[in-house]
């Protein structure tokens, strides 16, 4: 399993844990914020908090945030 690393989207900085199936739990000022996966080379899901299912709606955080993971990634 890949270890922790830090991203920054704007001036924001996140905090990112890579967990399994292309899935991510991001921290915003040390505090869990959210999770989201890696849907398609494009497109990346929010998780539900409570259920850890993907929500499918178009969230400008959560691309810009997947973005920067596939950039660290080199992917």
């Amino acid at each position: 399993m890949q270890e922790p690393f830090d991203i920054e989207v704007g001036e924001v900085e996140y905090a990112v844990f890579p967990e399994e199936d292309d899935t991510y739990t991001i921290f915003k000022d040390g505090v869990e914020y959210l999770k989201i996966q890696k849907d398609t080379e494009k497109l990346w899901l929010k998780l539900d908090s409570e259920t850890d299912l993907p929500l499918f709606s178009e969230d400008e955080e959560v691309r810009l945030i997947g973005q920067q993971i596939s950039a660290y990634l080199g992917e």
